[in-house]
Parts: C-alpha cells; sequence; structure tokens
C-alpha cells in the first residue's frame, strides 16, 4: 500500500489556493484537494503574509490575516510551528538565497521530510522536494 503523501505549501501557493485556485498548476491543484494528503502551512507564510501586507507589497489578503486560523481548517490545512531546529537549520543553508521566509520553509519541508507545493523555483536549490508541474 502506497503511503500517503505529506506536503507543506509555500507562501504563493497558500494563497491560491485559499483565494484563486486557478493560479495552481494541476497537480499542486489535485494534491491539495486531495482527501489522501497530509497538507500542512507554515508559520512563516502567516508571517510572511502579514509583513508584506502591512509594507503595502501584498493587497487582498485581509480577510484571510483576520480569521487566519478558520481559513487554514476551512480548507483542511494543518498549522505548521517554526521551532528553533527549523531556525537553525534555516539560517544553515550555504546557498544563495537571502529570503528569510523561503529559508524556513525549505528547512521545514527538508526537516519534516515534506514535499514542498511551490511555484518558485528558488526552492530548487535547497535539498528538498519541490511540486509544481
Amino acid at each position: 500500500m502506497e503511503s500517503a503523501l505529506i506536503v507543506l505549501v509555500d507562501t504563493a501557493a497558500l494563497i491560491w489556493a485559499m483565494s484563486d485556485p486557478d493560479r495552481l498548476s494541476a497537480p499542486a491543484r489535485a494534491v491539495l484537494e486531495s482527501s489522501d494528503g497530509d497538507v500542512w502551512a507554515s508559520a512563516a507564510s502567516a508571517w510572511e503574509i502579514a509583513t508584506k501586507h502591512r509594507l503595502g507589497r501584498l493587497h487582498n489578503v485581509r480577510s484571510l490575516l483576520d480569521d487566519w486560523v478558520h481559513h487554514l481548517d476551512r480548507f483542511g490545512f494543518r498549522q505548521l510551528d517554526i521551532t528553533h531546529r527549523h531556525a537553525l537549520h534555516a539560517g544553515s543553508y550555504d546557498v544563495e538565497h537571502g529570503d528569510p521566509f523561503d529559508r524556513v520553509i525549505a528547512a521545514q519541508a527538508e526537516l519534516e521530510a515534506m514535499t514542498l507545493v511551490a511555484n518558485d523555483r528558488a526552492f530548487d536549490l535547497f535539498p528538498i522536494t519541490r511540486l509544481w508541474t
């Protein structure tokens, strides 16, 4: 028997899944909508969305922020907290990618043996499996 895929959703894919699912690739949408999978959303995504919204770089997410846990529950996404282990691993990556949110999400995907659902090819710098196309 094949085990269910355990996935972590990158911030952009998470926003699209909750507000504009047509922007997801067919494989990403299928795995996120599958009841067989174990789908997680990182606390780093909440942090990133709130930060970018505050800075005026991310619009139309106020309703997501106002009722974050409800939206995660509605879509069946589980919450993944950031641990010291994740933070230390994210900071130790020797790759040319400075985005702290991406680094934490990559570390979580690697350490928790999760497949990352992400459109951003920059994640290919990290030793993780990325699902999009």
